[in-house]
């Protein structure tokens, strides 16, 4: 079995083109396992679901951002705004920004596709090891009320991961969100190894590497597991154009995404 991994499109189908492109170079894949983020934050909503709904043999989980666009709650409570005035600016943005998503989403018909999307997608591979893949955490969306929110990152610790993935049964737990690659092997509360991948995102980077970046991973009856993280070029300069033709109310806000100048708090620490 060979399955292609990827995450967090956002929705920008000028990099997921050049990935779908780069994964058939490498022969093709028997699955695609798509982890969430599809269309909110970029360009073209509507555009990307339908490119991404005719891949075949596709299997998607939703993100925090299908979570929001069909509870129709753009992020954290008043509450908990209230406790953090500093991030009040960033909550507005990301408001303004599923505002015109779901507008977008809801005019051309996509809002009950994104509304039926699971939580969770699980396969046992052909060595029998058991999979979940998912957007945040096992069982997480990332659109949870925390802290501490869901998010597997390389800066967490052995035991801060062991926490996020607590009782997921399984062998490999795949996710997204954080769009930063990692790739560790822990214990799990029972002392069994759980190897955690993060297959980066489609779009919208994190610096310094700002190609997309996705995962392929092998598994036969009589092997190990095979994983190969790739990166791919794309026209980042029209993705630029696109965004500023879109009229997307924060194409200025998206756009430093593609200059490197998005880095989220536990990067920085």
């Amino acid at each position: 079995m060979r399955l292609a991994i990827f995450s967090d499109i956002h929705g920008n189908p000028i990099a997921l083109d050049a990935v779908l492109a780069d994964i058939n170079a490498r022969g093709g894949v028997d699955q695609y396992l798509i982890l969430g983020d599809l269309a909110v934050a970029g360009h073209d909503p509507s555009g990307t679901l339908q490119r991404l709904s005719e891949i075949p043999n596709a299997h998607f989980v939703r993100g925090n951002t299908e979570a929001w666009l069909t509870a129709g709650e753009p992020g954290p409570s008043l509450r908990e705004l209230r406790d953090k005035p500093d991030e009040a600016a960033g909550y507005i943005t990301l408001g303004v920004t599923l505002a015109w998503s779901h507008g977008h989403l809801a005019a051309t018909g996509w809002l009950p596709w994104i509304a039926q999307l699971p939580l969770d997608e699980r396969l046992t591979l052909p060595n029998g090891m058991r999979l979940v893949a998912s957007h945040a955490a096992p069982g997480k969306d990332g659109s949870e009320p925390g802290p501490p929110r869901p998010a597997l990152h390389p800066r967490l610790s052995d035991d801060e991961l062991r926490a996020q993935i607590a009782g997921c049964e399984a062998d490999v737990v795949c996710v997204g969100h954080t769009h930063a690659v990692l790739d560790r092997v822990i214990e799990d509360e029972s002392g069994c190894p759980v190897r955690i991948l993060n297959c980066g995102s489609v779009s919208n980077p994190l610096p310094p590497d700002l190609r997309a970046s996705y995962i392929l991973l092998e598994a036969s009856r009589s092997s190990e597991l095979h994983v190969e993280f790739h990166r791919v070029e794309y026209d980042i300069p029209a993705v630029l154009n696109a965004l500023r033709a879109s009229g997307h109310p924060t194409a200025e806000s998206l756009a430093e995404n593609f200059h490197g100048k998005r880095i989220p708090p536990w990067a920085r620490r």
